[in-house]
Order: structure tokens, then sequence, then C-alpha cells
């Protein structure tokens, strides 16, 4: 029987600050008969882990089978009870295939406060479609796909087919709680993204006065909040695990973080225009100070040894 207790993490937290893949056995089964694939996702809203989508996919006909297992939407369930869960997905190896990918905190702020700025939706439209291309790079038979919808389902789901034709898309809202295939998936992430937190390692020193519990992670969870201002240094902010793009941070740096002047503060900007326009040129330092500008004979004239002359 598989294990899955004790699943080997190491390459997450070797790539804290990026994104990783945990891969799952593929079924030789799912490679010979069309198959479903459900996509969701744990950990969007949360200011604090990582944002870890899932996928799971097998043969359409052993559709009755998922249902049998009793899946339902991870946010319904106990910890142990996904625990469980997993535990069966992962003895299901004649089966049933799965693969989670592992957003870090540190990704999804540096795209979404990057100069041109990615949104977290386009980030989860990403990986969604990163996954489903990774179970047909992996020779699984994927003719229908269920997801969870992320903004508009029409819009996500057009997308998605024209990305993937030949396949049967469906984007739904709840779709966890619609498809059992989802809710396979739903639980990959759920349970990944428990573990990646129970073992983040920091790279940072984090201040003695950093509480031991940070929660669930959602700005309103009291322990969270208590994290989040304990953990705050006053000159270098927060520490990778937190998502630095959310405006939960932006309020604690602005109320707790130390204050920084820069040398062009107060200026008005007109005062800034003035500035710009006083500003010299950069060919103007190739010119003698006072030098009469002369104009540059035509190559016609400088090829010939032709000059001009004022006196016949």
């Amino acid at each position: 029987m598989a294990e899955c207790t004790e699943l080997d993490l190491d390459a997450v937290h070797a790539e804290n600050s990026g994104k990783c893949r945990f891969e799952w056995p593929i079924p030789e089964v799912t490679k010979n008969e069309p198959c479903c694939l459900g996509i969701d996702e744990a950990g969007r809203g949360p200011v604090l882990g990582p944002m870890v989508y899932g996928t799971a996919f097998c043969p359409l006909s052993m559709n009755q089978r998922l249902v049998e297992m009793g899946f339902a939407d991870s946010k319904t369930l106990k910890e142990d009870e996904r625990e469980n869960l997993l535990t069966a997905i992962c003895n299901a190896t004649d089966m049933l295939g799965w693969c989670t990918e592992i957003i870090s905190p540190n990704y999804i702020s540096t795209q979404m406060l990057k100069r041109t700025k990615c949104s977290l939706n386009v980030i989860s439209h990403t990986s969604a479609m990163g996954l489903i291309q990774y179970a047909l790079d992996q020779g699984v038979q994927v003719s229908e796909v269920y997801v969870d919808t992320v903004g508009t389902a029409g819009t996500y789901q057009d997308m998605l087919s024209a990305k993937f034709p030949g396949i049967s898309i469906t984007v739904s809202a709840k779709a966890d709680a619609k498809f059992p295939i989802v809710s396979a998936a739903s639980i990959c992430a759920k349970v990944m993204r428990d573990r990646v937190l129970k073992s983040w390692r920091f790279n940072e020193m984090l201040p003695a006065s950093a509480s031991e519990q940070y929660g669930s992670g959602y700005p309103a969870d009291p322990n969270t909040k208590e994290w989040l201002s304990t953990s705050l240094q006053p000159v270098f902010g927060f520490p990778q695990f937190i998502r630095f793009s959310w405006s939960t941070c932006d309020n604690l740096l602005d109320a707790k973080g130390a204050s920084v002047t820069w040398d062009d503060d107060g200026e008005e900007d007109d005062g800034k225009a003035k500035a710009a326009k006083n500003t010299k040129k950069l060919t103007q330092f190739f010119t003698a100070p006072g030098a009469a500008k002369k104009a540059k004979p035509h190559r016609f004239l400088s090829e010939r040894h032709l000059e001009p002359v004022s006196v016949l």
C-alpha cells in the first residue's frame, strides 16, 4: 500500500520562494482509457503560506468508485478526515493519479507587485492549465475536465476550451461539491497546504516576540493577527512566509514599520517638472561650452573632398 503519512517535502522547502510540483505515480490504466480530470485549489485567500493547486484523474469507468470512496468538499471536512481521504487516494494506485503545484507566498506577491502586474486570477489560471498539460504530457487520456471557477465561469471555460480543443471542459462554482473528481483534487490541495504550513522552514531570523501559533492564515483569525503583529521586523518587514502584497500587511507596515523619508519627499509636481526641464541632455556633454554648432557636411560632399566656398 502507498504511504502518505510522510510525504517528502524537501523539494518544496528548497524552493519556498518560487513554485514547485509534487507528483504521484501515474496509474497505467489512465494511459489506456478515457479519463476525467478535476482541478481545485486551497489557500487562495490567506495572508500567509502558499496557495496550492491540485489535480486528480481517473478513468471514466471508475467514477462510481470515486463516489463510494466518500469524497466531499475539503472545507467541510475535519483535518483527520482529509488525511484519511488522501491516504485512500494514495492507495488507489490502480486507478487514481494526482499532482499538486505549491505556489509560494513570495512568488504570489512578487508577481502581483512587479512592473507588469499579474493578478491572482491569472496566477490561478496559469497553474490550472499547467496541471492539465502535465497530465497530457504524462500520457493520461484526458477526455473530460472539471474545474472550480476562478473569476467568471463562462470566460474561464472558453479560455480552457480554446487552450485544450477536443476535451470537454466544465467550469463551475462549487465544483468540489458537485463532481467527485474535483473533490479528490480539493483533498490533495488542502492536505498538501496543511502539511507545508506545519513544516515551513523559515530562512529568516524571526523576532523573539513572534508567536508560535499562526492560525489558519486568514486575516480575521485572531492567532494569525497576533502572529503577523509579532513577526514584523520594523526595518526588514515580514518573512517570505507572508504575502506582502495583501493590504493587511500594508496596514501593519504603515502602523509598526520604520518610517522612511526619501530625498524627493515633499516636492510639488511643478517643482519636479521644472527640475526635469533644467536637466541637461546627454549630447550637451560632448560639446564644448559656448561652442557654435556646425552642420556636418553631406556624405556626398565629404567623400569627394568638396567644401563650400564664399569667394570665387
